[in-house]
């Protein structure tokens, strides 16, 4: 860093404590709410959502094969089925923006292409079946169905946008190998297990993160609710047969590689996440308590019609709030209740569980600035384009 740019972050500092409105009852509510919204966060997200995450991320950077990763994933895969697993298996776990990062960061690593992996980063908070029912359900089948293809179709042509936009540093990428993390994942190459024991493995991990995290909130809907009542149960039935694979089929120095991959994950990851997590409920407070820098009257009376200022505030307000998975909804109607149009409301469903200001600093510390722009514009245009359309044909 030059000296004349350490000089003025010093000034800028120095200038932002000087004039520091304190006295503010709004600054003196926002400020506690930033750590309310880091201990709700630490409560509800990280012990169930965020450790599961890490290890399954650990194990597929330990235990799958990179030729399997490159087979369906990678840059060279053909492109029906790369962007088809991309988009289904990010559908599969239905976690928010956060929990996404550290296996997004896992498969891109162990060499999947940029627009397969960017295309399971979207997907994975974004096309949730349990939020598209629930969506229709509370919001009214118009929403509910635009947004199930919308998020559909995101997840796919954003994947394509950004391969596109990046060819010639992808081509460099698969020219020179993934990422030296790879390397660490040699044991699954030359392992003595069948592939199939590797799957199970992980899948068991993947049962435990979605039946663990089979919230309250899954009672509304018939099979839902009937999973919801054994969900506890699923999961330590999970949890048991995880612990049987960690026995029989793995020996302690391939289980050490796993616990090592794992922290690798969790010391990157954690600590971008909840300072993210800090400053976005400094800027907006909690979803639905007007207790942030940003009152939410500002935001109800910006989204109200169709106009593209709406669209795009309701896109870009979207894609800087936090959502835990599935809160997005109630938020939307009591936002359409006080005259939100329906068009916003698309827009901001569309952008909002894909991305948060959390996630933002996380994706930026693995693709860099370039790519992280592109991602964030791609998904806030396109939410905005998407909801003015919708808007305009709407009842």
């Amino acid at each position: 860093m030059k000296e004349r740019t350490k000089l003025l972050l010093i000034v800028g500092v120095f200038l932002g404590a000087w004039f520091l409105p304190i006295e503010s009852v709004r600054v003196q509510r926002a400020l506690p709410e930033g750590f309310v919204l880091l201990r709700d966060y630490a409560r509800e997200h990280v012990l169930l959502c965020l450790v599961p995450a890490f290890f399954i991320a650990g194990a597929i950077g330990q235990f799958v094969s990179q030729g399997a990763v490159m087979k369906y994933l990678g840059a060279t895969a053909k492109r029906p089925v790369a962007y088809g697993v991309g988009s289904v298996s990010g559908a599969i776990l239905a976690v928010c923006s956060c929990t996404v990062l550290p296996l997004f960061s896992s498969i891109y690593k162990r060499g999947a292409g940029l627009g397969p992996a960017t295309a399971f980063l979207y997907s994975g908070p974004a096309i949730n079946v349990l939020a598209m029912i629930l969506t229709t359900r509370v919001l009214g089948l118009q929403i509910g169905l635009a947004r199930a293809l919308g998020a559909v179709a995101f997840a796919v042509v954003i994947g394509l946008i950004m391969a596109a936009i990046f060819r010639k540093e992808e081509a460099e990428r698969v020219k020179n190998g993934p990422d030296p993390f790879a390397a660490a994942g040699a044991a699954a190459e030359g392992r003595t297990r069948e592939g199939w024991q590797d799957a199970s493995f992980l899948g068991t991990m993947v049962a435990i993160l979605v039946f663990a995290n089979w919230g309250a909130s899954n009672r509304a809907v018939g099979f839902f609710a009937a999973v919801y009542e054994v969900h506890w149960y699923l999961a330590g039935a999970a949890l048991a047969a995880l612990l049987f694979m960690m026995i029989r089929w793995y020996d302690k120095e391939e289980l050490r590689l796993w616990v090592l991959g794992t922290w690798e994950f969790a010391k990157q990851i954690l600590p971008l996440l909840l300072g993210g997590v800090l400053v976005a409920g400094w800027l907006m407070g909690r979803p639905g308590h007007d207790s942030g820098l940003m009152p939410d009257a500002w935001i109800a009376g910006a989204v109200g019609g169709n106009s593209l200022a709406a669209n795009l505030f309701a896109s870009v307000a979207g894609a800087f709030m936090y959502f835990a998975t599935l809160t997005e909804i109630p938020i939307l109607q009591g936002l359409l209740g006080s005259g939100m149009g329906k068009g916003p409301a698309l827009a901001l469903l569309l952008a909002g569980p894909a991305l948060s200001l959390p996630s933002m600093i996380v994706i930026h510390s693995y693709l860099g600035t370039k790519k992280t722009v592109a991602y964030v514009s791609l998904v806030i245009v396109m939410s905005t384009v998407t909801g003015l359309v919708f808007g305009a044909f709407a009842s």
